[in-house]
């Protein structure tokens, strides 16, 4: 019944407007132990840099109000890089799509003793806000603003982390060796990343969002060039009053950057009616996350 086709009407690509809406509920996780880049069930989308960066900008007063999975993504990863590596206290650290510093300030707790950080991200106005939380590193923190499949990176480090953030990424393969390159031996990467039924109410109604990999296709390209550690992935549902409301949510996050097309006042309103219809429950109207992580390190 999810699955079955909108309307053609429906399937323009969404830009929503307005200010964030009521604070969502989370469901609890529905972990999966099993073994992603990036549309299933629509149109191909190729993720549009410039536009992800023009969303993530619009997006930094409100992300962090409303970026629940997000943290608990990062706070995931974190529990699963010290149960995968005990006792590691990595010096030089590598963090990519930094965003707001959600994660950069929990690694610095984490590791309070590290000698450098690097954080990057696609969006440079960010360096304003991670620097208010990395002030107590001084001169051992710098930015990196730029694509990180095409930025140089300026040295190696013991570990790379990132959270949330490559799905977009274009070549993920050819990501991962370029990190292997970067890690000095011994090193880790440990990453989350969305899988294939992440936001999946949006693509039912729509027919548009990225084509995710599921975590066995994650964990072989990963494979190619590190050991794997540890991998899993879970389920996070978000219950909203209504289905403006989750629009609200994927603008406030930044999430809405897979088209620029306004869409008629006809396609908003079948699109509510639709996702009403197919995804109430007696919490309201849910969306689902579906997050991946992996922690590994680079082969001999």
């Amino acid at each position: 019944m999810d699955e079955a086709p909108y309307s053609p009407e429906a399937t323009a690509r969404w830009n929503p407007t307005g200010t964030a809406g009521q604070e969502p509920q989370r469901s609890s996780p529905d972990p999966v132990g099993q073994r992603c880049a990036c549309v299933a069930g629509g149109p191909t989308l190729m993720p549009d840099k410039r536009l992800i960066k023009l969303r993530f900008e619009q997006a930094a007063a409100t992300y962090e109000q409303q970026a629940q999975v997000q943290l608990l993504v990062a706070d995931r990863l974190l529990a699963l890089l010290a149960s995968a590596t005990p006792g590691t206290k990595p010096a030089r650290i590598l963090e990519i799509g930094c965003c707001t510093g959600l994660l950069t300030e929990k690694i610095i707790d984490r590791f309070p003793a590290l000698a450098h950080l690097t954080v990057s991200d696609l969006v440079d106005a960010f360096e304003q806000c991670v620097s208010r939380k990395t002030d107590r590193l001084s001169d051992r923190v710098l930015f990196l603003a730029g694509d990180i499949e095409k930025v140089e990176l300026p040295a190696r480090y013991d570990l790379i982390i990132s959270s949330s953030t490559l799905q977009w990424v274009h070549d993920l393969p050819s990501l991962c060796r370029k990190l292997a390159g970067h890690l000095n031996p011994g090193g880790t990467l440990a990453l989350a990343l969305y899988g294939r039924e992440n936001l999946r109410e949006i693509r039912t109604v729509t027919g548009l969002g990225l084509r995710y990999m599921d975590l066995e296709q994650l964990m072989a390209v990963v494979g190619e060039e590190f050991e794997l550690l540890a991998a899993e992935q879970s389920r996070e549902t978000l219950w909203f009053p209504d289905p403006i409301s989750v629009l609200h949510h994927l603008r406030a996050t930044g999430v809405n950057a897979v088209g620029q097309r306004p869409w008629t006042r006809r396609q908003l309103n079948g699109f509510l009616a639709e996702y009403g219809q197919r995804f109430s429950g007696p919490r309201g109207v849910r969306l689902t996350y579906h997050p991946m992580y992996i922690v590994a390190r680079p082969r001999p």
